[in-house]
């Protein structure tokens, strides 16, 4: 490995264990962004789609792999010593992190997505509190925010407004110092000192999907989804790799919020195992929104 990339590797380790010891779970990536470990199912024998997400005990499961322990964090840079950056996870505690991704085209003075996000504060009356901003190389920002343990923030890209991502629970952001093929990633002046200020209840409305009404039943008599729960299950069934676990555990705490949990637990199961998931792990994540949301599964 040349010097400049071990030199980098250790910048980003260093930077990484910074993190962690302010509640920041965090996974080496590569100069592509991407978690630098691949996946140790990648060769599996059996068909179908692998749901481990660290519970075979090995390394390379992307953002599952996250972590605060500083010897867990030693240990993944290790088996990754051509890492040149670090990811952050988001959602999980005690931050319950939410990244606004502000994007931009190289050359613009004033990106289209700062334009739509002043737009939005404007329209809902809300505005963004001091916090954490990371500079990206193409000139973008990402602004730091964190939201309430008891509502899941989900992935998104362009869903807020053109040129806004929402990085949320199952996703990750690129941690400040940081390397990667375009450039590095910085911290804003006078920004690195400020702990990720609470999201603005407006805009974290507008980051949760639509509410689902209520039906007074999440199934009809044939056992079939109806009204808002059948959006739910929709919701599952659309998951990609990555996404199974928190899809789920989303619907599953919209449908107990709206008074539907237990009605719609069996089209959720079902929809869930289309997706991947077995039916023991399917469960677990049911019962944990149930809990979630002051219910008993």
């Amino acid at each position: 490995m040349a010097t400049t990339d071990r030199q980098a590797t250790t910048l980003a380790l260093a930077h990484a264990l910074s993190a962690a010891e302010r509640g920041l779970a965090v996974i080496p990536l590569a100069r592509t962004k991407l978690p630098a470990l691949r996946s140790p199912h990648r060769r599996a024998p059996t068909p179908g789609p692998v749901t481990c997400h660290g519970e075979c005990g090995r390394f390379g499961h992307g953002v599952h792999d996250a972590s605060t322990d500083p010897a867990r964090i030693r240990a993944l840079f290790a088996a990754a010593p051509w890492a040149t950056g670090y990811g952050i996870a988001c959602g999980l505690p005690p931050h319950h992190l939410i990244g606004i991704d502000l994007d931009t085209r190289p050359g613009e003075p004033d990106p289209g997505s700062s334009t739509a996000l002043r737009e939005l504060a404007l329209r809902h009356l809300f505005t963004i509190p001091p916090t954490v901003v990371v500079l990206t190389p193409s000139g973008g920002r990402h602004l730091w925010l964190t939201g309430p343990p008891d509502h899941v923030v989900p992935n998104s890209a362009g869903r807020l407004a053109p040129g806004i991502d929402v990085r949320g629970a199952g996703g990750y952001l690129v941690g400040p110092g940081s390397r990667t093929r375009h450039g590095s990633y910085t911290t804003a002046p006078g920004t690195s000192h400020l702990p990720p200020a609470p999201c603005p209840p407006a805009l974290l409305r507008l980051l949760l999907p639509p509410p689902v009404r209520r039906t007074g039943g999440g199934a009809s008599a044939s056992g079939e989804p109806v009204a808002g729960g059948r959006g739910l299950v929709q919701f599952v069934l659309a998951a990609q790799e990555g996404q199974r676990n928190t899809r789920l555990f989303w619907a599953a705490c919209r449908a107990y919020e709206n008074g539907i949990g237990p009605a719609l637990l069996t089209p959720l199961l079902q929809a869930a195992r289309t997706t991947g998931l077995t039916d023991r792990e399917a469960r677990a994540t049911i019962a944990s929104a149930a809990r979630m949301t002051g219910h008993h599964p």
